[in-house]
C-alpha cells in the first residue's frame, strides 16, 4: 500500500465516520441517560462489532452475503428487528428517570455489540471498500490489519469524543422533558434505520 493510498482511505474514512448511524446515536442517548462511562462501554463494544465485521469481510462472508439472497435477507430482518426494538425501549423511557442506570457496564458492551453488528450491508461494504486500498502484488495480512485498525482507532476516537462531551452536558440535558424530547427523537431515529434496513438490497 502506497501513502497516497493511505492517506486517501484516511480521507474516506474521515468522511465515514464523521457520518451519523446507529452506533453513534447509540452513544449519545446512552451519555446522556446514562453517563460518558456506560456510554463508552456500549462504544467498546461496538468497535468489537467493527472489527469483526471487516475481519469476516476479509475471509469472505461479505461475498457470501452479495451470492445469496437467503443468508442476506436472515441478517437483515434480525438487525432490523433489533433496531426496531431498541427504538421502541428508548422512545418509551421515561424521562423523570434514567432507566438501566444499575446496569453494569457489560450489559451496555453487549448492547454496542449487537448495534455494531445489526447491518449486514456493513459486510458488504468492507469487501467492496477495502480491496479499493490494497496493494495486489503485496502482503495482504498486514494492510488489511492496518486499513482495519486504523478504522477502528478513528471511529474509537469519534465515538469517545461523543460519549465524554455528551456526558460532560448531561447535567444540563437531564431535566425529565429534556430526556423525554430526546429519548423519543433518538428511538424514533433508531425504528428508522431499522426500517431502513429493511428496504436494504443487496445489489446496493
Amino acid at each position: 500500500m502506497t501513502l497516497a493510498s493511505y492517506l486517501l482511505y484516511l480521507a474516506a474514512i474521515a468522511l465515514l465516520i464523521a457520518t451519523p448511524g446507529p452506533t453513534m446515536l447509540m452513544c449519545v442517548t446512552n451519555a446522556i441517560n446514562h453517563g460518558p462511562a456506560k456510554a463508552l462501554a456500549s462504544a467498546a463494544g461496538a468497535l468489537v462489532a467493527s472489527l469483526g465485521i471487516m475481519a469476516l469481510s476479509a475471509v469472505g462472508l461479505g461475498a457470501v452475503l452479495a451470492a445469496s439472497e437467503a443468508a442476506f435477507t436472515i441478517l437483515k430482518f434480525a438487525g432490523a428487528a433489533y433496531l426496531i426494538f431498541l427504538g421502541i425501549r428508548t422512545f418509551s423511557s421515561d424521562g423523570g428517570a434514567l432507566p438501566g442506570a444499575t446496569a453494569a457496564p457489560r450489559s451496555f458492551f453487549v448492547q454496542g455489540l449487537l448495534v455494531g453488528a445489526s447491518n449486514p450491508k456493513a459486510l458488504l461494504f468492507f469487501a467492496a471498500f477495502f480491496p479499493q486500498f490494497i496493494t495486489p502484488d503485496a502482503p495482504l495480512a498486514p494492510q488489511f490489519a492496518l486499513l482495519a485498525l486504523t478504522f477502528v482507532a478513528a471511529d474509537g476516537l469519534m465515538l469517545a469524543a461523543c460519549a465524554i462531551g455528551v456526558g460532560r452536558l448531561a447535567p444540563w440535558l437531564r431535566r425529565a422533558d429534556v430526556v423525554r424530547s430526546i429519548n423519543r427523537t433518538c428511538g424514533t431515529l433508531f425504528a428508522l434505520l431499522g426500517g431502513l434496513l429493511l428496504l436494504a438490497r443487496r445489489q446496493a
